[in-house]
């Protein structure tokens, strides 16, 4: 018994020092992303976007639908696959590295405390004088 855990152990710490931090990292990170598609419905808004465009409205309500809800299913059992096998090397299952959006719709970086820390002090385009009710002057229009 002790014999098994002190061979599995080894051969988990080759694994780990076989495989570069930075590839775990960014399969893990990828199979985290790629887990939360349901949360996004990037693939099937994407989907039925692009089936919309090139066949119509039916079309692009029903098989639109369809494929975007398998590649939506296809990508979460992937990602949960690459979350729980992120020290072994491989390669990304999908083309589109990163989350999926449709083409119309392009994100930025969302606006808030958290990536505009000086937007009380109206530095990054925020209001000036934030904290008064009725103040819509802004500094960048």
């Amino acid at each position: 018994m002790c014999k098994n855990w002190i061979k599995l152990s080894l051969l988990a710490g080759l694994v780990v020092s076989l495989t570069g931090c930075v590839e775990a990292e960014r399969k893990l990170g990828r199979g985290f992303n790629n887990m939360t598609e349901f949360t996004r419905l990037g693939e099937l808004s994407r989907s039925v976007e692009q089936h919309t465009l090139a066949s119509g409205p039916a079309v692009g309500r029903t098989t639109g639908f369809v494929n975007g809800m398998n590649r939506s299913i296809g990508r979460t059992v992937v990602g949960a696959f690459e979350v729980l096998t992120f020290p072994i090397p491989s390669r990304p299952y999908f083309k589109m590295d990163g989350p999926v959006y449709p083409d119309s719709y392009k994100p930025g970086v969302g606006d808030g405390p958290l990536m505009n820390t000086d937007h009380s002090l109206s530095f990054s385009g925020g209001e000036t004088g934030s904290i008064f009710p009725g103040s819509r002057f802004k500094v960048f229009e």
